[in-house]
């Protein structure tokens, strides 16, 4: 059991936990509702210590978003507590054959239901819920979270974004009827991220609203012209076309990935020039915070996949970086090792990591800041959730920012405007450049004109720079260049998109919103399945699949588990 130095607002919030749960005891749970990164892990370590150290408890269970999270809390747990604890990830097994304290998610709970309520049945248990929005009443997780645990003696709830999105109450706190907990005041204790940044815990984040203008070409040659802060015109012509009300949506535009005719990614796109923005603010990091990283989310495998390959084409250019850092991380849920993948990525010196949603929630990479955010969820708890992943602090001395790029969208403004909101006047400027650099070798500073390390004498390799080839000429141009420097032709141009491009980010059918990835699933595999069923002769399951397209069997593939 390590010695832990905790921060100001720990040590309250651990001494308000404890009055409340020992002495007043009025109830069972104590809320902390803390900005992400601010160290709720630890705190909620510390008042299990304390409670295990009074005899009130004999073991403690905690619930975690995903396994990744399970990974960190059993490390940090056993550094405050000395205790280990095991893992449990999947619905199957004793728990009592697993130790004492366990980490939890909150799938595997839902198969657990009787076996975590005979532990807390049979000893004084205290549950500790992270991420508490996953528990919503009358969700299948909150109602087993409910049942599972109505019998430990104590419940310390975690959160960062208290309220869900889709209006549903999670368990165990009451609500007021705008959706705002209201669990006594003497039972919480909040920490909002403005006052995390202005205590240092975490960092001030800039948001880079990116704008594009698109051109959908139409089969009789006329277009379409779509932006983000300009609704498209139609006339009734066009609004007859099948679909193309919602292909030419911004948002979709901007998660439509752009391929040239031989199958590689087009560094024209617009997916291209929001990613040349992060590269470059990545690498400007790296000058003082050497080991810096960035983080992408996706809105579906696919995009993910070819995200990474314009990442790793862009970092290749002449002049841009390290070659040998170029290809990023990439890792979705259909990958093997990819939790395996990620603490790698946490303790290593690359520098981009693509993700669809497993690295959106409680992950812990202290050197991410940037994120190039392209989500398929656009709700406030996923936005704050991702914004997150990039604020942590690597030591509190190092002045820099995060930084989120992200398409021009009304609803992310709306979010970013609130963030914005909650952090001070001096928080929302611009920080100056760091007027020193890092050395990579020895992390000896050093001033920024130096050529080499003055201490070790490892030389610094020159600022990377990111360059756009013109289309008219082919000559090499600076990445921010309006125009060519060759032949003069704008870079203004829109990002150009087939209707048929537009066309292929997922589907509407009867109903359902189907993601890309589902729809080629259900392309490829729903005339093997519709055969075999129709070949089966069972007249019950032809009659419960007729008139249901090809399209939708990868979102029930999906449901059953079977992709």
């Amino acid at each position: 059991m390590s010695l832990i130095n905790l921060r100001p607002w720990q040590s309250e919030a651990v001494r308000q936990a404890l009055t409340w749960l020992l002495e007043t005891r009025p109830d069972r749970h104590f809320l902390i509702n803390a900005a992400p990164g601010a160290g709720k892990t630890i705190c909620a370590s510390v008042i299990a210590r304390h409670l295990l150290e009074a005899n009130e408890i004999e073991r403690v269970i905690v619930i975690a978003p995903r396994t990744q999270v399970v990974s960190q809390w059993a490390d940090e747990f056993k550094t405050v507590t000395g205790r280990p604890m095991t893992k449990v990830t999947g619905a199957h097994g004793s728990i009592e054959a697993y130790g004492t304290d366990l980490c939890a998610t909150w799938s595997a709970v839902q198969g657990l239901q009787d076996a975590f309520q005979q532990v807390c049945r049979a000893s004084r248990t205290l549950v500790i819920c992270d991420e508490h929005h996953h528990a919503a009443v009358k969700a299948a997780w909150g109602d087993k979270a409910d049942s599972a645990f109505a019998d430990a003696r104590f419940v310390l709830v975690l959160t960062g974004t208290p309220i869900r999105s889709d209006g549903k109450k999670p368990v165990w706190l009451a609500y007021d009827s705008k959706g705002a907990i209201r669990h006594p005041e003497a039972g919480t204790y909040t920490l909002s991220y403005g006052k995390a940044v202005d205590l240092g815990y975490c960092r001030p984040i800039t948001f880079h609203r990116h704008e594009g203008r698109f051109s959908v070409a139409l089969p009789d040659g006329d277009a379409v012209a779509v932006s983000g802060t300009n609704a498209p015109r139609l006339s009734p012509a066009l609004k007859r076309i099948k679909g193309l009300e919602r292909a030419v949506d911004f948002y979709r535009l901007a998660c439509t990935p752009k391929y040239l005719p031989d199958g590689t990614p087009d560094l024209t796109s617009y997916q291209a020039s929001m990613l040349t923005w992060g590269i470059e603010k990545l690498n400007a990091l790296r000058e003082s915070i050497p080991n810096a990283g960035g983080l992408v989310i996706a809105p579906s495998i696919e995009v993910a996949e070819y995200m990474a390959a314009l990442l790793e084409k862009l970092e290749q250019t002449p002049g841009s970086g390290r070659p040998s850092q170029a290809k990023p991380v990439l890792v979705h849920s259909n990958m093997r090792h990819a939790e395996t993948l990620i603490d790698t990525f946490r303790d290593d010196d690359r520098r981009w990591l693509v993700s669809v949603a497993m690295v959106s929630e409680g992950v812990d990479i202290k050197r991410l800041r940037v994120l190039v955010y392209l989500p398929h969820a656009k709700t406030e708890v996923a936005f704050r959730q991702a914004m997150g992943r990039v604020v942590r602090n690597l030591r509190e001395d190092d002045g820099s920012r995060a930084y989120v790029v992200m398409p021009v969208h009304k609803i992310f403004e709306r979010f970013a405007r609130r963030v914005e909101q909650e952090m001070s006047p001096a928080a929302r400027k611009e920080a100056p450049r760091p007027a020193l650099k890092i050395c990579r070798v020895c992390a000896a500073p050093n001033p920024r004109s130096a050529p080499a390390c003055i201490v070790c004498d490892a030389e610094f390799p020159p600022p990377p720079q990111l360059f756009k080839t013109c289309g008219g000429c082919g000559a090499l141009n600076t990445s921010t260049a309006q125009g060519c420097q060759a032949c003069g032709q704008s870079f203004q141009s829109p990002f150009g998109v087939t209707l048929e491009e537009a066309l292929r980010v997922g589907a509407i059918i009867r109903g359902m919103d189907l993601d890309e990835d589902e729809v080629r699933e259900g392309e490829k595999r729903g005339p093997q399945i519709r055969a075999g069923v129709l070949a089966s002769g069972d007249q019950l399951l032809i009659k419960q699949i007729q008139g249901l397209p090809d399209e939708a069997w990868g979102r029930l593939l999906k449901i059953l588990m079977l992709k």
